[in-house]
């Protein structure tokens, strides 16, 4: 539903995340690693374009995301960026990029190790030879705390929002069950329930399906956001 109905409340929600510091982290990454000579880059699922509104200044930029909602909210946030939906599992663009980032532990939808090796195939397809690939994980199995009360709120004069949940574990993946209150000026509260599912993949297992793809691989426990770490691979 998130990406239907409340696409609209995702900014707002998320109204505290530092995008402009994230992506600075980023381009010194993206400077520290890369090999080859372009400036072309894809952003996988670039959700409502908020890294992209600081990436599109040092690259020439494309997003893609599976939910033609959000994609949406992009094209409001973001000017002289091309923009296409698209399954990052299923990624066929008939281009290589020079940098694929793939943020905010968006890889943990794809759930399962089979879709985790298409995806990862993708990248490397749609990487030129000594371009880079930066992957935010989700978690895994041993930092996912089953029974973690999460709540993020936003407080507008036009708009307040409180977003409540109860962790679960169901096999290999996470169950996020949001709950969201949201009142608006002139309307009634109103109550949406958005269920996220994402697959806990483990870091060994994903560095070697990145190296058998082609890459060079390394995990940096310092990512951009707290217990998430940071893949990078380097296309060979």
């Amino acid at each position: 539903m998130l990406y239907r109905e409340l696409a609209k409340y995702y900014d707002l929600i998320y109204s505290s995340k530092d995008y402009k510091k994230e992506t600075a982290r980023i381009k010194a990454l993206v400077s520290r690693y890369k090999k080859s000579g372009g400036k072309d880059l894809l952003d996988v699922a670039c959700g409502t374009g908020r890294h992209l509104e600081y990436l599109k200044d040092e690259f020439s930029c494309m997003g893609v995301d599976i939910s033609k909602d959000m994609l949406e909210f992009a094209m409001r946030n973001v000017n002289g960026v091309v923009l296409k939906q698209a399954d990052m599992t299923k990624l066929n663009l008939g281009k290589q990029f020079d940098v694929i980032t793939c943020l905010f532990s968006s890889i943990g939808y794809v759930k399962t190790y089979t879709n985790l090796r298409k995806t990862i195939q993708g990248f490397a397809r749609h990487l030129k030879t000594g371009g880079v690939v930066l992957i935010e994980p989700w978690l895994t199995k041993s930092t996912f705390k089953e029974g973690h009360l999460g709540m993020e709120t936003y407080d507008g004069s036009d708009a307040k929002i409180a977003r409540l949940c109860v962790s679960k574990i169901r096999g290999n993946f996470s169950v996020l069950d949001m709950h969201y209150l949201v009142a608006e000026r002139g309307k009634v509260v109103t109550h949406f329930v958005d269920r996220h599912e994402l697959g806990l993949l483990e870091i060994d297992r994903t560095l070697a399906i990145m190296k058998k793809a082609g890459f060079q691989t390394k995990f940096l426990k310092k990512g951009l956001m707290m217990d998430r770490g940071l893949f990078v691979g380097v296309k060979q």
